[in-house]
């Protein structure tokens, strides 16, 4: 069996050798993560209860709305630009590096300042907010990962960050044995992303690449910005969409409630490492496709597009029927009313890896804007009916909110702008099942 599976791996053209390497690593990384999160995680769910648990999961949501000032929209942008030429590398990841490190002190003044306002005397909610702000910093590192993902070796990024998650994993257990207050296990959070950042910057030195070399230039910086701003509202809006449900829910009913949603985010949210792999080890090859090929281009969109859709019908459909003995096997009693919040979340992942990979085609063609737009009308969307469900359904309701989202921003929108109407047409082959008919079709053909 090792032989013919051999066999076929060598019969494969180089570049999609390449391909499926880099997603096999990464996809080693994220079940890792996953098996390692999954244990842990819900340790430490279990130990904090869903009060102080929902308090912790409050704090990071709240660093996470205002996450995309660290981000600045800058990893597709990057990528693509060092996947095209990778002469400039000194010069683009100083420029990224420096414009990220500002973004991220940025982020901690104005998450402070926001607790503030929404939560003037919480003095254990300011201290959660702003250690979880200080992780935001560390983000800056972000672009030797964007170097590793342009050259499709993600591989290196995968021994850092595995390393970090090991790590501190290790110190939950420690302090879950040690009877540890929740302020430790916030630190805990911020330590992973500091671990994190200098594993990424030995292995790129390691390597033989110098980031001393890195040097900012001004007019790189101006050329990254005018780029990016798009994807900074957009990443806004997204994070609106993704955490202003458990925002909202904290301000609305009560941590308590919070701790109990956020069991549910945390499984439902458990597999969107596969989408996210695929599309970070296809997206270089999707740009140079669009320059050699049109026709292989969207041809290799729709895979793509397919699937997105069957990956996700794979999760959702058993997760909808067992969700009930998923909630009580990983979290126990005290979590129990998280079971109806993910049976309805699990299917916002169908639309959220629709959205991933429509992501490579609106950065090919240019069509940033069109995104941040829809994602804005999606976070409208959601807030509006987490407004109108949280107060009756709580937890429930913002799950629906979050579904309905999802499902406009990433899917319906693309029906009502001329340019985005193929891909809409391709998103729906691929959700009836039709675009993985044409791919076998067309492969009986050829054999």
């Amino acid at each position: 069996m090792f032989d013919k599976l051999k066999a076929i791996y060598q019969k494969l053209s180089p570049g999609f050798r390449q391909v499926l390497s880099n997603t096999a690593w990464l996809f080693g990384e994220k079940i890792l993560q996953m098996a390692l999160g999954l244990l842990v995680g819900v340790w430490v769910a279990r130990y904090l209860s869903p009060q102080n648990f929902g308090l912790l999961n409050y704090a990071t949501a709240l660093v996470g709305l205002l996450s995309p000032v660290a981000t600045l929209g800058l990893s597709s942008i990057v990528v693509r630009d060092l996947a095209r030429d990778s002469s400039h590398r000194e010069e683009i990841l100083g420029t990224a590096f420096v414009l990220k490190l500002l973004g991220g002190l940025a982020t901690f003044a104005a998450t402070f300042a926001l607790v503030m306002v929404l939560n003037p005397q919480d003095k254990l909610t300011h201290w959660l907010v702003a250690i979880a702000a200080t992780g935001t910093i560390f983000t800056s590192f972000d672009v030797i990962d964007f170097w590793f993902q342009s050259q499709v070796q993600s591989k290196f990024t995968v021994w850092s960050t595995n390393t970090a998650y090991i790590l501190i994993n290790v110190v939950k257990i420690t302090l879950i044995q040690m009877r540890a207050s929740l302020v430790a296990f916030s630190w805990a959070l911020t330590a992973e992303k500091a671990v994190a950042a200098v594993a990424l910057l030995i292995t790129y030195n390691l390597k033989g690449y110098k980031s001393r070399a890195w040097r900012f230039s001004w007019v790189r910086a101006k050329e990254l910005l005018s780029q990016s701003w798009p994807l900074i509202i957009s990443g806004f809006v997204i994070m609106i969409y993704m955490r202003i449900d458990l925002v909202m829910l904290g301000q609305m009913r009560n941590s308590a409630e919070v701790g109990v949603y956020s069991a549910a985010v945390k499984v439902a949210e458990l597999w969107y490492f596969i989408p996210g792999s695929v599309v970070q080890s296809v997206f270089p090859k999707v740009v140079k496709a669009k320059d050699n090929d049109e026709k292989i281009y969207y041809e290799r969109l729709q895979q793509l597009f397919n699937f997105m859709a069957w990956i996700s019908y794979a999760v959702a459909i058993p997760m909808t029927f067992f969700s009930n003995q998923i909630v009580w096997l990983l979290y126990g009693p005290k979590y129990a009313d998280a079971a109806p919040s993910l049976a309805v979340l699990v299917w916002a992942g169908l639309f959220v890896s629709l959205g991933l990979a429509r992501g490579p085609w609106l950065i090919t063609e240019g069509l940033m804007k069109y995104s941040a737009g829809t994602a804005a009308v999606g976070a409208v969307i959601n807030m509006i009916f987490n407004f109108l469900l949280i107060p009756k359904y709580g937890g429930l309701g913002a799950a629906i909110a979050t579904v309905i989202a999802q499902m406009f921003a990433s899917y319906g929108a693309n029906l009502f702008y001329p340019k985005t109407r193929p891909i809409f047409i391709q998103q729906t082959r691929a959700l009836l099942g039709l675009g993985l008919i044409d791919f076998i079709q067309r492969k009986l053909k050829k054999d």
